[in-house]
């Protein structure tokens, strides 16, 4: 009973677009240490945002290209690392893992993806060994409001999460907002805020090509 909670609460914490999304709470009413100024972990009791409607110029996956590159952000004592791929033939597919320790938690793969009717987000938790965790399919969310500051996506279906958000900080940061509405209970708040990772410079070579 214990690996499925842990299971299911690492699930919703990666949520992000998480998220990914991804993210909701890794385990109810425990709070992770080591959380600094730089990235913000916050699992509260809060009311969930209201998102403002999409604006009338129809939103395509070009407004999602800064997303492009890798990412990294400290969630308590674990590492959520986010790779993204420019959008490309109508989608914008996106990796993320979390680690703690020597430890991988999960795996997740996301997809945004550009449609008639709008941008949907779609997600799936994998263990390293890539044995899914959702048995029914992704997850799939819908652009609900959109801005140069922030991103909604929400759940037709569930509140788990009912929305994902991304707020830009600045062009190498941004904060990825998870809000769970469970079907009982209180409203959980998750925060991470990500970081851009540069790419270091290459390196001369030491063959006879750098030598020429």
């Amino acid at each position: 009973m214990e690996n499925a909670a842990m299971k299911f609460s690492l699930r919703m914490a990666c949520t992000v677009v998480c998220l990914l999304a991804a993210l909701a709470p890794a385990a109810r009413g425990q709070k992770p240490a080591g959380v600094g100024t730089q990235s913000t972990l916050a699992v509260a009791q809060a009311p969930p945002s209201t998102p403002t409607p999409v604006s009338t110029t129809k939103p395509t996956l070009t407004d999602f290209a800064w997303l492009e590159g890798r990412w990294r952000g400290d969630w308590g004592p674990r590492v959520a690392e986010q790779a993204w791929f420019a959008p490309k033939a109508g989608v914008m597919t996106g990796l993320f893992r979390l680690v703690e320790g020597d430890k991988t938690l999960v795996l997740e793969l996301f997809t945004l993806v550009e449609k008639s009717t709008g941008i949907d987000f779609f997600f799936r938790h994998f263990t390293p060994e890539l044995v899914p965790w959702e048995k029914s399919g992704a997850t799939v969310l819908n652009l609900a409001s959109l801005d140069a500051k922030k991103v909604d996506f929400e759940n037709p279906v569930n509140g788990l999460p009912k929305h994902a958000i991304l707020i830009r900080v600045d062009a190498d940061t941004y904060t990825a907002r998870s809000e769970i509405i469970p079907g009982t209970g209180d409203t959980q708040v998750v925060e991470i805020t990500y970081h851009r990772q540069k790419t270091a410079p290459e390196k001369p070579s030491d063959g006879n090509g750098a030598r020429r």
